[in-house]
């Protein structure tokens, strides 16, 4: 069956995408957890915090790392200067939902950010837009059906604006924490339920942004002798399994784990066989920078992110070379999409 596809919605996907036709992109939309750890490292080195080290930061990351990434998330509310400093030629991704929840009403429910709208954020330059949902599966209907109507909201502004939606889950359920065992042994079915939710058709969601549907401190083999959830074998029937439900191009997002512990992710993915289109990688990429930064400047940050920063991002291209497929396989092929100039519809 063929898939019909905007003009505008695929030639922003390739905009999105590497020569090899993967979504190799750089995540820089943190807000509140960024604001968090630059004000931890100042008073870690005695500096005066303000947001202007938040802006700049971005800035300066993005300048330096964007040129090596097929596209770069960013924020405009602490964003801008990022904005401003992208390479060119490098795709923009902006986030549309506000950062955290309200921790006094139950479900953790989204909410986008007021004064923006699918076409104002293509009118600034956008190439696609991205919103996070927390998303558990067995949260009561009154919950659930509140996000379910919000992603269908979402897709269907993005179709109409002829820009591709990332939809970024994360799983989550109130009786554990998200760090513990307990939650790591239903992890799995909680990324396969969410994956088999919004990759359905009615969502009009073109690239769903996914976790790693284990937790790799709980893997057996890579653990150091302590507890464990899962073999490795058990975790790469994890990633096969998500890979077989999906419809629709999807991504992983690095969760902020060390950079050896994402690209051992990523190539036990690729020997899962599961087909996965590339990565939006953050802190996983640059949260090193974070402490040098505050301790070092400008200057200290520029040298990392010129050494250790680029070697992040070109060793994780290297990897998704290897073992991610391109996004239009997802829909069996790039002669199975049908292009449709929509544009002079009014």
């Amino acid at each position: 069956m063929k898939r019909f596809m905007s003009k505008g919605k695929f030639e922003r996907m390739n905009k999105l995408s590497s020569d090899q036709n993967i979504i190799d992109a750089l995540a820089l939309d943190q807000r509140g957890s960024l604001v968090k750890g630059m004000k931890t490292a100042s008073e870690k080195y005695g500096k005066l915090f303000s947001m202007k080290m938040v802006y700049d930061f971005k800035e300066i990351v993005s300048e330096i790392l964007s040129p090596l990434s097929s596209a770069v998330l960013l924020d405009e509310q602490m964003g801008f200067k990022g904005i401003q400093a992208k390479a060119k030629d490098t795709g923009l991704i902006m986030s549309y939902e506000k950062t955290g929840y309200n921790a006094d009403t139950p479900g953790r429910l989204p909410s986008l950010i007021s004064d923006q709208s699918a076409q104002i954020m293509v009118e600034k330059g956008a190439d696609a837009l991205k919103v996070l949902v927390y998303y558990n599966p067995n949260d009561p209907d009154e919950i659930n059906d509140v996000k379910k109507a919000f992603a269908e909201r979402y897709g269907t502004e993005g179709l109409a604006a002829q820009t591709p939606t990332f939809f970024e889950i994360v799983t989550y359920d109130d009786r554990y924490d998200s760090k513990s065992l307990d939650f790591a042994k239903i992890k799995p079915d909680l990324v396969l339920q969410s994956m088999m939710e919004f990759t359905k058709e009615k969502y009009h969601i073109d690239v769903l942004k996914m976790e790693i549907p284990f937790n790799p401190t709980y893997v057996k083999e890579w653990a150091d002798g302590g507890d464990y959830a899962y073999t490795e074998d058990q975790a790469k029937g994890c990633l096969k399994e998500l890979s077989d439900e999906a419809t629709r191009p999807f991504i992983f997002l690095s969760a902020g784990v060390p950079t050896p512990v994402f690209q051992r992710e990523l190539k036990l993915a690729g020997d899962a066989g599961a087909k996965f289109n590339g990565v939006l990688s953050g802190r996983a990429t640059w949260l090193e920078g974070v402490d040098i930064y505050i301790r070092d400047g400008k200057d200290g940050l520029v040298d990392w992110l010129k050494r250790k920063g680029t070697r992040n991002v070109t060793e994780l291209t290297q990897i998704l070379s290897e073992n991610a497929t391109p996004w239009f396989e997802a829909y069996g092929g790039l002669g199975n999409i049908q292009v449709v100039d929509v544009s002079n519809i009014n």
